[in-house]
């Protein structure tokens, strides 16, 4: 099935079928989950967000990843959440839809629930629990198991901050052989492992989870992002790729080096709490964390507005 990419006027191959890999080529915002006063899921405030979302230049999204607060909502939760995004993004844009647990049978289960309600890819993070035991060759045979029972495409998911482990670079290498593993999010700061991975896959999609490198992961040969920035800066990030891609690197630096201080804030400074700030700043539905995440002081409040209206983001 052929897909038109309206942002960049572009036609690209869009398939759910394993023989023809989908394109990760682009800007993937992992979209927080909003939530009520009472901590409830606010599917009202989910779908407006999208209706906003849809009008950028983004080429899918990603839902229950760690911005969604995926650890924090219930099997229930999860599947109402896909099934609610599915019914809001717009036909030419993807769905990527986190399903890892702790365990491979669960984590097949949960990847065949969020594909029967609309998933496009399923993004499956590193099972974390028994840390020490996470080896290079417990987490390629997780991921294999994973790829070999699932109806849709797999995405590995490394986010060595938050999980606290770090699938080796060899690892990945040898799942990425699998044909129903088509890619990855990459969260940790080497770069040299990015290229690395690059250099030994084939037809293997590297997405970066960091804003602030996005140039330098895009000169090193990944094909997009799955960035917290994106979700309220995505022109400001597809400009920086569209700049690279016609040559106009001083451009794209300029850009960069402006979207690293507020890709900071939402990201390691404030986290979570910082990205629902910013998006309440900017007329989304941000919304509560949920406990035992903990919503930004009013100094904090003050600091992040600043580094909107510096950046060019938010209105003085």
């Amino acid at each position: 099935m052929i897909r038109q990419d309206k942002a960049a006027g572009r036609e690209e191959i869009h398939t759910l079928s394993n023989s023809s890999p989908i394109s990760l080529q682009g800007i993937f915002p992992p979209v927080p989950t909003p939530f009520r006063e009472d901590s409830t899921f606010d599917p009202v405030g989910f779908s407006q967000n999208f209706h906003r979302w849809n009008q950028e230049p983004v080429n899918g999204y990603v839902v229950l990843g760690s911005n969604g607060e995926f650890p924090y909502v219930n099997e229930a939760e999860r599947v109402e959440i896909v099934r609610v995004a599915r019914r809001e993004i717009s036909s030419d844009r993807l769905l990527i839809a986190g399903s890892g647990m702790d365990s491979t049978v669960e984590t097949i289960r949960m990847t065949q629930a969020l594909a029967d309600v609309g998933a496009d890819v399923a993004i499956v993070i590193t099972p974390n629990y028994y840390k020490s035991k996470m080896t290079g060759t417990a987490l390629e045979a997780h991921y294999v198991q994973v790829a070999a029972a699932s109806p849709i495409p797999i995405l590995i998911y490394n986010m060595p901050a938050y999980a606290g482990v770090d699938m080796p670079a060899d690892a990945i290498i040898r799942a990425a052989q699998h044909p129903n593993i088509i890619g990855m999010k990459e969260s940790g700061p080497k770069m040299g492992k990015l290229g690395q991975i690059m250099r030994a896959t084939t037809d293997f999609q590297v997405l970066t989870g960091s804003a602030s490198g996005f140039l330098a992961a895009l000169a090193m040969g990944a094909v997009g992002g799955v960035m917290a920035l994106a979700n309220f800066a995505a022109n400001q990030l597809a400009a920086i790729r569209d700049k690279l891609l016609v040559g106009d690197l001083e451009g794209a630096q300029e850009i960069q080096l402006r979207m690293i201080p507020p890709n900071l804030a939402v990201t390691g400074t404030y986290g979570i709490a910082g990205l629902k700030a910013a998006l309440d700043m900017l007329d989304y539905c941000g919304g509560p964390v949920r406990s035992p995440l903990q919503p930004l002081g009013e100094a904090e409040m003050v600091d992040l507005r600043k580094i909107l209206v510096e950046s060019d983001l938010l209105a003085k």
